[in-house]
Parts: C-alpha cells; structure tokens; sequence
C-alpha cells in the first residue's frame, strides 16, 4: 500500500511538471532509505559518471549536430542527393530518406530533423506530385531513420549504460540500418511509380556544382564512420574529430555559423540537452544500484520464468514492451529500462549487441507509434496537420518498420555478422 501511494504521487507531480531527474532520484533516495541502505550511493553516481571513458563523446558529437543544423548544410544535402538520384523512380523519396537518415544520425534528436529537412522537403514533394498523406508520412518517420547509424546519440547512451562497446554498437546497426532504408525506398519508389511521379533530368553539371557546393562536408560521414569501422580511432576520438571539423568547415569555410554570434549560442543549446542527459543518468544509475542491491531484476526473471520458458517468446513479450515504454520518453527509457532488461535477456541467452539493435529499432517505432509519438507530435506541429491525420498517414511506414524488427529480433546474425567479421572489441 505504502510504495502504491508513493506511485500515486510521483504521477502527480510528473503531472505538474516536476523534472524527470527529480523524480528518479527521490524514488531512489527514498527506496534506499526504507530498505536500510545507504542513500549517499544516489549521490555518488553523479560523481561516478566522471569516469567514464566515453562520456565525452555525448556533448561533441551533440554540438557537432547542431552546428549542422544551424548551418546551410540541410540545403546542401538534399540538393547534392537530388542531383544524383532525382532521375529514378522516386527519386526525391529517396532523397528524404538519404537525407533525413544521415541528419539525424548527427543530430540525435528526431524533431530537428522533421523541423529543418521536413520543411523544407514537404513543399518541393508536393509540388513534384507525390500524395500529400505519402509525402506527410514518410517526413514523419523519417525523423527517426538515423538512429542505428553512427554517430547516433541513443547508440552511445545505451553503449554507456549497457556497459557495451559503443563501436560494436556502432557496427552492429549498420546492417539493419541500411536495410530498413532500402525497404521504405522500395515502397516510395512504387508509390512514386504509381503516382506516375516526373523524373529530375539527371546533368552531370548539376551533380559536379552541388558536390563542388557541399565538397567540405561530403567527406565527414567517410571520416567519421571510415575511421571508427577501420580502427583509425574510437567513438571518442571520433567525437572530437567531428566537432573540430565541423566548427572549423561552417564557421571559417561556408561562413553560415558566426563565430562570436552563434557558436555560443549553439553551444548553451547543444548543452541543455546534454545536461538533461547527464542530469537524468546520474539519478537514474543511482535508481538502478537500488535495483541491483534488491536483486530486482532476478525476481523478475523468476516471476516472468513462470509464464515464459523459451527465448522466442521472451522476445516477443520484450518488442511489446519496449514498443510502450519508449513512446513515451525516450532517453529515460534508455537509462531505465535497459539495466533491468539485459540481466532478464541474458538468462534466456540473447546476446547484448543484439539486444541493443532490438532496443533502438524499438526506439524508432516508438518515436512514431499512437498515441503519444514524439514525431506525431511534432509532425503535426511543423506540418500544421491534425494529431488523427498522422495517426493514418505513417501507417504503411509503421508495418515496413514492425516487419523489420521481426527480422531484426528473430534472426541475430544481420546485426551480429559484420562485428564478429571485422572482430571488433
């Protein structure tokens, strides 16, 4: 009765608008004040996030996504994509999903992706003759498309709480990332067909003037994903290279950042997020010591064991799971949910890569599943289209992404086989 009246009010004040971080850590501090512990270990988890060694890569590889996104880089990219496949079938489908993917991938953040690329995307589909509800959801779902690929901020948070190497992360979603784009291009590019879409002339001066426009940022993903992969330096070292590459490319090269003017001002919004992050993650693995010290998670599996007894369908149950915790709030659900979730799928042997390639898709579809998706939201916003509207228009997109993560879930080697291939550590 006592913990169900605790719930009653930390809803209340989630209701009201308390922080997150709050919350967490009052759960935590109470929970090992009424079991005989000692509550210091909450505190100490916030100095404790000090040590670890790719911590850094968060606020870089953060500020570098939003120097991209303050810039005309958005521009660039999807004029120099047009250029190249806007002759084919679907051409500027792909484009958005190219473009979208890569963007967010730096950025980390869905919602700068739909805002920046969205807008500017929307209004040239629908002037090309693709559907306005086809157009309206594939923006919407392409929001979230990077998340399996590197540099991607869910991949170094989950590495960083899963206690998994983040580069193993990093090449384990290459597969499946790749793979799921192809997927939604087909689909686009049969609506396009349908729709009988007009093709863009493809012009070998179009292709060279907009490579010429973008030559200093075309080599960032290759520096990036090229160095990690060949072991030329790791997802920190990555990080840094990133931002310095980026300050220096579109404050002293494109001149769109001013350096006086607008790097400072990316850099306190760069870093409200990643103090949120940080702020959360403290609390949060003071939280998950309780759990560990209570044993939490071995209960769990007891009492799921009684009802569950194979792999597969813990599995299932897993996807469901996910699938609700993350449409509701993503990075806690990071920085909850996976410490009591990788002991539970250890017992029945899925192996911890692969759990976390289940967890982000999961992330994925979740930014886009009803009710309460945060791209739903704000493609609705940014689209000026009611909430029941994106509900029907992301549909299609929603049923490619479920069938690949049945893909993804049940047959381990597409995200396994290129890590164990290259023997990544």
């Amino acid at each position: 009765m006592e913990y169900f009246i605790i719930g009653i009010i930390l809803v209340l004040l989630a209701l009201v608008g308390a922080p997150l971080f709050s919350l967490i850590g009052a759960l935590a501090l109470y929970l090992f004040t009424v079991s005989g512990g000692e509550a210091k270990f909450v505190i100490a988890e916030l100095t404790r996030l000090a040590d670890f060694p790719s911590l850094i890569a968060i606020p870089l590889f953060t500020f570098a996504g939003y120097l991209l996104a303050e810039s005309k880089a958005p521009q660039r990219l999807v004029n120099l994509s047009q250029a190249i496949v806007g002759s084919v079938p679907g051409g500027l489908a792909v484009v958005a999903l190219f473009s979208c993917a890569i963007f967010t991938a730096f950025t980390g953040a869905s919602g700068v992706t739909i805002v920046a690329l969205g807008g500017l995307l929307f209004p040239i589909m629908l002037k090309e003759g693709y559907p306005e509800k086809f157009s309206l959801g594939l923006l919407t779902t392409s929001g979230s498309l990077g998340l399996l690929f590197p540099p991607s901020l869910p991949i170094i948070l989950y590495g960083l709480v899963a206690q998994i190497s983040i580069n193993k992360l990093f090449i384990a979603g290459l597969v499946p990332g790749i793979l799921l784009i192809i997927l939604l291009a087909l689909y686009s590019i049969t609506i396009s067909m349908r729709s009988k879409i007009s093709k863009i002339p493809f012009e070998w001066k179009n292709v060279l003037q907009t490579i010429r426009a973008s030559a200093w940022e075309l080599p960032l993903p290759v520096i990036v994903i090229g160095g990690i992969y060949g072991g030329v330096f790791t997802a920190t070292e990555a990080a840094a290279v990133t931002a310095f590459y980026v300050l220096v490319v579109e404050v002293f090269i494109y001149k769109d950042i001013n350096l006086f003017k607008d790097v400072p001002r990316v850099m306190q919004k760069s870093m409200l997020l990643v103090g949120a992050i940080f702020v959360v993650l403290g609390t949060a693995l003071g939280l998950t010591n309780y759990f560990i010290d209570a044993q939490i998670p071995e209960q769990l599996f007891g009492w799921i064991r009684q009802f569950i007894d194979n792999k597969y369908t813990f599995l299932v149950l897993l996807n469901c799971v996910l699938l609700i915790v993350n449409m509701i709030e993503i990075f806690s659900a990071i920085i909850i949910v996976v410490p009591l979730i990788i002991p539970i799928a250890n017992q029945y042997g899925v192996d911890p890569v692969h759990l976390g390639i289940i967890f982000l898709l999961n992330l994925e579809i979740g930014y886009m599943l009803p009710p309460l998706g945060l791209n739903l939201f704000i493609g609705s916003l940014r689209f000026e289209r009611p909430m029941a509207s994106m509900y029907r228009v992301t549909l299609p997109f929603m049923a490619i992404l479920l069938v690949l993560l049945l893909i993804v879930t049940y047959y381990p080697m597409l995200s396994l086989w290129l890590v164990n291939l290259l023997g990544v550590q």
